[in-house]
């Protein structure tokens, strides 16, 4: 359905770019950025370059979306970069629109990896037919304090660095949403970390399979009515996923905005759905009604798996937009049933 990417490889040349928030530019969160970089290459054993607008700073780059755009676009001109991931999300990268060449992204296809509001960037990969990667970004889970996460390193090298088909992906075993100021004092405290809860099925029987479309829940709402919002044959036999943000949103929303996905045909069109953890298991309770409520409304008994490790908690795995997946409702289980990248 998408262009899939090729496969990264160790020595590989690899780009970070802020589509959205410039803090990684800011003085007082350098060594964080620095710190994410240095794990790229001692981990994964990839060269590191930063786009020549990106560390420009947070007033700069909120002032000059036509210059995110830009590194965006060099990035993937750029044949010697082999892959783009995101410095982290905001609230805004909506304004690069104007400025995005479609063509370029569909003639340069290559792995993008972010989230948050980096679901902005995600559907102009999508516009342009080229599968990306909602999945962990600089500042926060290359960056981790101390050292990261064997689930997310883990992830990575499943997603981005093998061409096989990446199977079953279990829930982690621990979480976090722990806030700690990234204040470089706080650079050797740990987080701490909870034990997890299983997937949950909210409801739904047997198997199901199909292409994965999504993000995060508020980020999407930007995007509604616009150039890049997916067609409905893009919606046709998918399978959902969205997420949270750190702003919490009021369980209402998410039934307003899922009813608004029903009424424009959305939710009768896709197999089944995905919900990710909420940060910090904030309303975790009550946006399991929110959705049922929507689904008893539309009459809709898609399978529903919950409290997937992807989005707004750490650690992560990734998703890779238009890859086909399989929710098994008997075994409450999430599977990726393809290839994530090329060889």
């Amino acid at each position: 359905m998408f262009i899939k990417p090729k496969k990264l490889e160790r020595g590989d040349l690899v780009a970070t770019v802020s589509p959205s928030w410039g803090g990684a530019g800011e003085p007082e969160l350098r060594w964080r950025y620095e710190q994410g970089v240095k794990r790229l290459q001692d981990v994964f054993g990839l060269k590191v370059v930063a786009m020549p607008n990106s560390l420009k700073g947070e007033d700069y780059l909120y002032q000059h979306p036509e210059a995110r755009a830009e590194d965006l676009m060099q990035a993937f001109k750029d044949d010697n970069i082999k892959a783009i991931i995101a410095n982290i999300g905001g609230n805004e990268s909506i304004r690069l629109l104007p400025y995005i060449d479609f063509d370029v992204i569909r003639r340069n296809p290559k792995i993008f990896m972010g989230y948050s509001d980096v679901t902005i960037t995600h559907l102009f990969c999508l516009k342009a037919g080229i599968s990306s990667f909602y999945g962990p970004a600089v500042l926060t889970d290359f960056a981790e304090n101390v050292e990261m996460d064997p689930y997310t390193i883990e992830m990575v090298e499943r997603f981005l660095f093998s061409s096989d088909v990446v199977g079953e992906i279990v829930p982690a075993k621990q979480w976090t949403s722990e806030y700690l100021e990234w204040d470089i004092k706080n650079k050797d405290t740990r987080r701490t970390m909870q034990p997890n809860r299983d997937y949950e099925l909210l409801q739904g029987e047997g198997v199901v399979q199909g292409h994965l479309m999504g993000g995060c829940i508020e980020v999407l709402e930007f995007a509604k009515g616009t150039a890049i919002w997916p067609n409905q044959e893009m919606w046709d036999g998918s399978i959902l996923f969205f997420e949270t943000s750190e702003e919490k949103p009021n369980p209402k929303n998410i039934t307003y905005w899922l009813r608004n996905y029903a009424a424009q045909g959305i939710l009768e069109r896709a197999k089944g759905m995905i919900f990710a953890k909420p940060q910090d298991e904030a309303f975790y309770e009550e946006y399991k009604d929110a959705i049922l409520t929507v689904m008893r409304e539309y009459d809709l008994d898609m399978p529903i798996l919950y409290n997937l490790n992807f989005g707004h908690t750490e650690p992560k795995f990734i998703l890779p937009y238009g890859a086909k997946a399989e929710i098994d409702c008997e075994r409450v289980s999430f599977s990726i049933i393809d290839q994530a990248v090329t060889s």
